[in-house]
């Protein structure tokens, strides 16, 4: 059987990390509520809902529109794409209301399926583009970590 289980660890970055999550988090705020925006007309137009593979198109096209957005990975990025095709199955399938656009302070955070590496033993993280950052190392990670989840 498999196991699924989270672990909570508070991360000790230093000030040009913290800057580059605010950062991170904004890009895949304003991505998240992008391709709100597009579903929503295309909603409203009354056609076919666009999934996840449509919207990476345009994520290419805004991140030549909006340099900025080449500071953040990529896979947060597209993860937050995957975050508002999830919101409106769940919308169409009756499980959630209609979509809501992301505020800013309101649960900030941003996701690495890979790329990432973990070593326990001098209680330290590598993310992509922030590199090495300390935890408070409270407890040992049992099994292989997927992703991680980023969040103030």
């Amino acid at each position: 059987m498999k196991r699924l289980q989270a672990f909570k660890f508070e991360l000790m970055p230093n000030g040009k990390q913290q800057q580059g999550m605010r950062r991170f988090a904004g890009a895949r705020r304003f991505v998240f509520n992008k391709a709100l925006d597009i579903q929503k007309a295309n909603y409203a137009a009354g056609e076919k809902f666009i999934g996840y593979f449509s919207l990476t198109k345009h994520l290419v096209e805004w991140k030549k529109e909006f340099e900025w957005l080449k500071e953040s990975p990529s896979q947060s990025l597209q993860q937050s794409l995957k975050d508002s095709e999830r919101a409106f199955k769940n919308f169409f399938e009756k499980r959630a209301g209609f979509p809501q656009p992301k505020k800013k302070g309101r649960g900030e955070s941003f996701r690495f399926p890979q790329g990432f590496e973990i070593d326990q033993g001098n209680s330290r993280i590598k993310c992509p583009k922030l590199g090495w950052i300390r935890f408070r190392n409270s407890r040992d990670i049992l099994g292989t970590a997927k992703n991680i989840t980023i969040s103030q």
